[in-house]
């Protein structure tokens, strides 16, 4: 190796003696911090009405401090997600922490709006760089014989996350005088504790060269996943529209449409879509890809439909039963996208194409409620959320043709 390379480029030297987690102390701790992440991310769903409640800004700041996390999320992935092949899990997932320890601070003393969005930035970050890093080792810390449960409990970190956050976030505001110092404080010590299970788990990646060219924003297809890449992308964005709609915008159709000041009810709704699809991805995980794929887009399509006519009949009831059925539709599609796709990217190509799976997934859970910030005002919040479930019916519809299209090719 040439004297001038950077030592952040150096292989690891001999592992010093120290204690370490026992193995299943370590996965199972691991994959609590894991979700702790997102359950981070689940809370503010309740908690922005709140916020708006108290420093009174217009919707479209809702929106905006809504997003700002998939903005904060794709930054980081696109630059960071690969990091941690280079210079191993640990010090990845300590300073992923470390950030998410830095938004809860902010969320704890955010004194108006602006604190508010640098937090949710700030918690995608986090979110973002841990990520692949904690997927990547759940996978290597499970027990030989129990590989799939790593990436079940990846899967299922993130969705439950999100839906716990939100229901617990519910419960607290409706329940406590402070609930965004308790909220915050209660998940600052999570991530502390996070911290040191991560730093006492033994390291299970093998460091190797190109860790500053892993730092360089990079979003490829493998070739041979192009064409299940391309029949997915328009089932993956509305899955993800779909879950902007239960975690962004729910809440605020609760308090401005159907006119229920119910910060529980907030978290319920958040919650219902997330956790309906958590367990969805691990009932359906048996059907065969295809398949999946094909239920979870009626499901989605019924579910979009069933809230757009839950708002404009003024019906909560169908609303909410629809946000059930919606989650199966996302639980069910979007895992059976990644396995359709992913197995057929090699092995140094996968970062890019799951990093290209995520750019389209977090666009439409961040974007377009933006634009119905922006829309609400002018056209009103009811025609804005019809439009909303127009464009995810559009695309469940394309994805649904592209689908029997690829599958004929399959087969012939």
């Amino acid at each position: 190796m040439s004297t001038t390379q950077s030592s952040f480029d150096s292989p690891a030297p001999a592992a010093r003696s120290r204690f370490t987690l026992p193995a299943p102390v370590a996965f199972v701790g691991s994959a609590i911090a894991f979700t702790s992440l997102y359950l981070a991310a689940g809370a503010p769903t309740p908690l922005l009405p709140l916020y708006q409640e108290q420093w009174d800004f217009p919707a479209v700041i809702l929106t905006v401090a809504f997003a700002a996390y998939a903005g904060g999320f794709l930054a980081a992935l696109l630059t960071v997600g690969s990091l941690s092949d280079h210079i191993g899990r640990r010090p990845v997932l300590i300073g992923a922490l470390l950030v998410q320890l830095v938004s809860t601070i902010l969320f704890v003393l955010a004194p108006d709006a602006g604190w508010v969005i640098a937090a949710r930035v700030v918690q995608g970050i986090a979110t973002g760089a841990a990520t692949s890093a904690f997927s990547a080792s759940l996978a290597e810390l499970a027990p030989a014989n129990r590989k799939k449960l790593g990436a079940i409990l990846g899967s299922v970190g993130v969705t439950g996350g999100l839906a716990l956050g939100a229901l617990l976030a519910g419960f607290a505001i409706e329940f406590t005088s402070s609930p965004n110092g308790l909220i915050f404080t209660i998940l600052a010590v999570i991530a502390v504790l996070g911290i040191v299970v991560v730093a006492l788990t033994p390291e299970s990646a093998t460091r190797r060269p190109g860790a500053w060219r892993s730092l360089t924003p990079r979003v490829a297809v493998a070739s041979a996943a192009r064409r299940e890449f391309a029949a997915a992308a328009p089932v993956i964005a509305a899955t993800w529209m779909l879950a902007g709609l239960s975690l962004g915008l729910a809440p605020t159709l609760v308090r401005n449409v159907f006119e229920v000041d119910s910060a529980l009810l907030n978290g319920l709704v958040g919650f219902l879509a997330a956790g309906t699809s958590a367990v969805a991805g691990i009932v359906f995980s048996r059907l065969a890809p295809r398949a999946g794929m094909k239920l979870g887009i009626y499901a989605a399509a019924a579910g979009a439909t069933g809230i757009v006519s839950g708002v404009l009949i003024g019906s909560l009831a169908l609303m909410v039963a629809s946000l059930v059925i919606s989650g199966v539709g996302f639980g069910s599609a979007f895992s059976a996208s990644l396995r359709l796709i992913m197995p057929l990217a090699d092995p140094q190509h996968r970062a890019g194409t799951i990093a290209s799976v995520l750019v389209i997934a977090y666009l439409a859970f961040g974007l377009p409620v933006v634009l119905v910030g922006l829309l609400a005002a002018p056209l009103g919040l009811p025609t804005t959320v019809v439009g909303y479930g127009a464009v995810i019916l559009l695309l469940g519809l394309i994805g649904l043709i592209a689908q029997f299209r690829v599958g004929r090719i399959v087969r012939a």
